[in-house]
């Protein structure tokens, strides 16, 4: 039985890998031309929304960051080679929109401006940097920083949980797929940089609490706290990233001013269950998008994340918090 789940993870993150090679092959083919999320996502079959994250785990940079080095690494090739044509031509060639964006790029990327590496400031860098191949070498190693082992539980409904050891921390993650009910929420929104920030997380759950107590709609434990993340940090510009924090509350639970009301729809839900410092979330959702998912069967479904929060950090004895990542999935 052991012998047969190994087979199937590894057929599982074979999958993931498959995919994530034809938007690979798609891009270096179709390098000069506008390469939109809603096509290259097609190309893996991930949902778009979805799709960044799982990119970023295999390949170790968003999908613009291989898009732009890949780009700017193909002109730097052409601009050795093809020393009588012009930067801009090339530039173009390439998928740079102006040559203003790809001056800025180039510069970035190799610390010179294109006309300085055609007159030979290549030869300088590439003896100072070994070439190699990174992206393939990236997706290689993703992965093996996680210990993933199934077992089964509960014989009667054969729930099925995964366990994940990850290899360069002691943190230990349980991993379950269930489906859930919808869960009508009221909640305060903002929209800005959070990431590692306990005390706007604080203010905002203070302020949705100060308005929800008099109403009486604090029931705890009963009402699920949680915060719904619809965008992914490492894609939209951190000052238009949008979070809600919420409570559950009852479908006729009436709102006003800054609190909202919303329904997180119910489905398939890949659940997995932590205890996490503040500065340890990143590696948490990495544990969960990287380990898990390219060995689980699944792949994320369209609809947005949420955190459901279990405890007060303040009354842990490590002041951590226990919280469920919630991501929908559906069968690979």
């Amino acid at each position: 039985m052991t012998d047969k789940k190994s087979i199937r993870r590894s057929q599982n993150r074979d999958e993931y890998v498959s995919r994530i090679n034809r938007v690979i092959d798609y891009i270096g083919s179709n390098i000069d031309k506008e390469l939109t999320l809603s096509r290259i996502s097609e190309i893996a079959n991930f949902s778009p929304y979805h799709f960044h994250r799982i990119f970023g785990a295999f390949v170790g940079e968003t999908l613009t960051q291989y898009t732009n080095r890949i780009r700017v690494e193909k002109a730097a090739g052409l601009l050795v080679v093809h020393k009588k044509r012009s930067v801009t031509d090339i530039a173009f060639d390439c998928g740079f929109s102006s040559s203003a964006a790809f001056a800025r790029s180039f510069k970035e990327f190799f610390g010179m401006s294109a006309s300085e590496w055609k007159a030979g400031g290549h030869i300088e860098f590439r003896k100072k940097r070994k070439a190699v191949s990174k992206t393939m070498q990236e997706i290689d190693k993703k992965g093996k920083e996680f210990d993933i082992s199934s077992y089964y539980i509960e014989a009667d409904i054969f729930q099925q949980k995964w366990r994940i050891n990850m290899t360069n921390t002691k943190m230990k993650i349980d991993v379950e797929v269930k489906e859930l009910q919808d869960i009508p929420v009221a909640y305060i929104r903002h929209i800005g940089p959070y990431a590692g920030n306990t005390s706007l997380f604080e203010k905002l759950f203070n302020d949705l609490f100060k308005w929800a107590g008099p109403r009486n709609l604090l029931d705890f434990p009963e009402t699920k706290v949680m915060a719904v993340y619809y965008d992914d940090p490492s894609v939209t510009d951190e000052s238009k990233l949008r979070l809600d924090v919420c409570i559950s509350v009852k479908p006729d639970t009436e709102v006003d001013g800054e609190i909202g009301k919303t329904t997180i729809k119910g489905g398939k839900y890949a659940i997995g269950h932590f205890e996490l410092s503040p500065d340890e979330y990143p590696a948490a959702w990495k544990a969960l998008y990287a380990g898990w998912l390219p060995e689980s069967g699944y792949q994320p479904d369209d609809g947005p994340c949420f955190e459901n929060y279990l405890n007060d950090p303040k009354e842990h004895p490590e002041n951590k918090c226990v919280v469920d990542i919630c991501i929908p999935v559906k069968p690979l």
